[in-house]
């Protein structure tokens, strides 16, 4: 499930334990969407995260205490802490079991740790536009251990809260920052021929980043330039208006994912082929990793290095991804 892989996120992660992650782990992660799947019609300081059963307190911003209600069957709450977004442990698990119900109105998802409702860390209820996300969340809520919430292990939950609580008041800017990328995009750069550093790379390119370069003329209608300055070029700008167009479309949960690929990739274009499905997870990958998989298959591949960074790619791109698939409200 998807906290049997997102533990080993680099960010937090000591690397030692990152090198054992298999690649059936990771090949489990990016199928996370078929194991949870299910009708929709079915009914940076470490904080402190503690459920106590007597009295309410509160300490500071991180501290979060929660009173049991005297009636068991009354809906309490359970507040994530800011430092949810960023620290490595959140406290002890207080809680037995993690489930989803409907959310009261009828429209949405929520996750529920015992009777408690789960709310983002502005106190918002985690509120899922679908019953497979839900259920993928609450399955990282199940996963924890007694010793501790670890919400590097929780990729999910940390894309959820980003698209409910950031997405909605900076969406404008996460466009203009991804469209700011676009003329760098890693697809548009092209190896120089004439350097015995970068020999068969540029060949490579041709054969597996053309086929993207061709779906993205038919796609938008513009044939996008390449170049092969460091600096970047100019892409026409139609191109550029027809991109910009596209993600002023999407819902937020879509622009988070897409926001978050386009970060691990360096490839605003990668992510938007994800996005549309002529990507896989797989090819993805390949395409970003391209240049420096083919410098391992010259001069070797560094342990502690090259392995970890692999590893990490796979989880970033797998969890948006899967996010993006489980958040989508089938048609």
């Amino acid at each position: 499930m998807a906290a049997n892989i997102g533990r080993y996120s680099l960010k937090w992660m000591n690397p030692s334990l990152l090198l054992r992650t298999s690649g059936a782990q990771l090949c489990q992660f990016s199928g996370i969407a078929a194991t949870v799947k299910s009708p929709e019609s079915e009914a940076s300081s470490l904080s402190s995260f503690t459920f106590e059963e007597k009295s309410v307190i509160n300490e500071g911003n991180d501290g979060i205490y929660v009173k049991a209600p005297s009636n068991k069957e009354k809906v309490s709450a359970v507040t994530m802490p800011t430092s949810f977004m960023t620290g490595s442990i959140a406290g002890k698990r207080f809680y037995k079991q993690a489930m989803t119900r409907l959310a009261d109105d009828g429209n949405g998802w929520m996750v529920m740790l015992d009777y408690r409702t789960l709310k983002t860390p502005s106190k918002r209820p985690l509120k899922l536009p679908t019953l497979s996300l839900a259920k993928a969340i609450a399955a990282e809520w199940e996963y924890q251990q007694m010793d501790g919430i670890r919400p590097f292990t929780m990729p999910l939950m940390k894309l959820a809260c980003t698209a409910l609580e950031r997405v909605p008041l900076v969406r404008q800017k996460v466009i203009d920052n991804l469209m700011s990328k676009l003329h760098q995009d890693l697809v548009f750069c092209r190896a120089p021929q004439d350097s015995d550093l970068t020999t068969g790379i540029y060949e490579r390119q041709v054969e597996k980043i053309d086929p993207l370069l061709d779906w993205v003329e038919m796609e938008f209608g513009f044939k996008p330039i390449v170049y092969s300055s460091f600096f970047g070029g100019k892409q026409n700008e139609g191109l550029v208006k027809a991109i910009e167009s596209l993600l002023k479309k999407t819902d937020d949960c879509e622009l988070a994912a897409i926001d978050a690929m386009a970060a691990a990739a360096h490839s605003l274009i990668i992510s938007i082929g994800i996005f549309h499905g002529k990507l896989q997870i797989d090819e993805a990958i390949e395409l970003i990793r391209l240049e420096e998989d083919l410098q391992i298959d010259k001069w070797g591949l560094v342990e502690g290095g090259h392995d970890i960074d692999i590893a990490d790619l796979k989880v970033q791109i797998s969890s948006a991804a899967v996010f993006l698939g489980l958040s989508r409200k089938p048609k």
